[in-house]
Formats: structure tokens, sequence, C-alpha cells
């Protein structure tokens, strides 16, 4: 399998930046130990019966950041599987420390481009849930199509729900929220559970982060949708 280093990373408007920034001894480490085992390949996704050893209800986090959230969820949640997708390399090498630290089973991490991972190798009708939690909000206008949520990108999601799945995102840009409202009021395929052009009450389950404990000392308010398939 190829180190996580090796990966390439490609589509036509990107909603990332692959920011390596400063990767400690510990997270190298961690990534050159750990990536045979708890590492994906695109390819992998297609069989997660055979990835996990198991059938089981499966979640996707699309941008793990560090892994608080994911880590949380998959140690509260033993019985479901968890899928992180991550293209900096210093978190996915924290997540892996935690992996090891927590001796956790159920999850599994992927540097990669989210879209083009599902829509190449994730077979449909596959995911319980997928999460978006404070994806890169792209604030100047200018970079606005660099947005990971848009109109092509829930309806590949939604393609990926099994029938009673969710899709959970959550922001702290008003722009952002304002936006998701926007291009959800219509969609053909998905549903706003809290109603049309409605915020959804923030999840009990969803782990506090860094990042939003960051957003609330800066009086950010954190907007959270949840949708299922009409």
């Amino acid at each position: 399998m190829a180190s996580p280093q090796q990966q390439p990373i490609r589509r036509e408007i990107r909603s990332f930046v692959r920011r390596e920034g400063r990767i400690t001894p510990a997270q190298r480490e961690a990534v050159e130990k750990l990536w045979p085992e708890y590492g994906l390949e695109k390819s992998d996704l297609s069989d997660l019966d055979n990835v996990f050893g198991r059938k089981a209800p499966r979640f996707m986090e699309i941008g793990c950041g560090t892994g608080d959230a994911i880590i949380s969820l998959a140690r509260e949640n033993p019985d479901n599987d968890y899928i992180g997708i991550e293209v900096y390399l210093p978190g996915l090498g924290s997540i892996l420390q935690a992996i090891e630290k927590y001796q956790l089973t159920n999850v599994r991490l992927l540097r990669n481009d989210a879209m083009e991972c599902l829509r190449q190798t994730m077979p449909d009708r596959s995911l319980d849930g997928v999460m978006v939690f404070f994806p890169d909000p792209w604030p100047k206008k200018r970079h606005n199509k660099r947005r990971l949520i848009q109109p092509k990108f829930l309806s590949l999601i939604a393609k990926k729900l099994k029938r009673n799945g969710r899709l959970f995102i959550g922001t702290d840009w008003q722009d952002y929220a304002d936006h998701i409202i926007e291009i959800t009021a219509d969609h053909p395929e998905l549903s706003n559970l809290a109603g049309a052009e409605v915020y959804a009450p923030r999840p009990a389950w969803r782990p506090l982060t860094r990042y939003e404990k960051r957003a609330l000392r800066l009086d950010h308010i954190v907007r959270d949708f949840v949708f299922s398939l009409k």
C-alpha cells in the first residue's frame, strides 16, 4: 500500500489546499508505523466488509482534521465503523496516534480527494451517515466556488447514503450557512429534516472539537444541518 505522502490528489477544482504544516517526529512515526494497517487506498472503499472484517453501520467523516470527532465517536460507538478522509498529514498522524492509544479497530483513514473517492469507488447505498464538520469556508467571494458543499457534492452524497442514512453538516461561518440553505432549498434528492430553510438543533452526540471551541471563543454562531433522502 502506498504511503499517504505518495498518494496523488487530483480534481478539477479542489475544495482544499494541501497544507503540509509541520509534522512532529511522533506524528511521522505514527504514519510510517500504522498507515499500512489503518490507511486505505481508494479501491478499498469498494469492499468495506473486507476492510473491517465485519458488517456494521458505516459512517464517513470528510475533513476529519486531527480526529477530535471521529476518535470520540469511534470510542463511544464500537459497533459502528468510521472512515475518515483527510489530506493534512500532521492531522492523520495525530489520528493514528489516537487509534493506537485507544486500541481502536473501527477506524480507517484515506488521504485523497473525497469527491473523487466517492465518485469512483464507493458503492451506492453503502453509508449510514456522512459528516462534514466545519469545512473550509473559503470566505473570499472569488473563492466560493471551492467550497465543498455544492449541488454536485450533495447529489453524490445522496447516492452513497442508505435509504435511512443522514448527512450532517456544521459550520461557524454564517455566509456558508446561508449558502447551504440556498442550495438545499429545492434539492431534488435531499430533505432538510429541520424544515425548509431551517437550521437543525446541535446533535447531542456531536463531539465538541478544538476548532468549534475556538469558534465559540470568537463568538461565532455554529449552524447545524441534518439531511435525509427524499
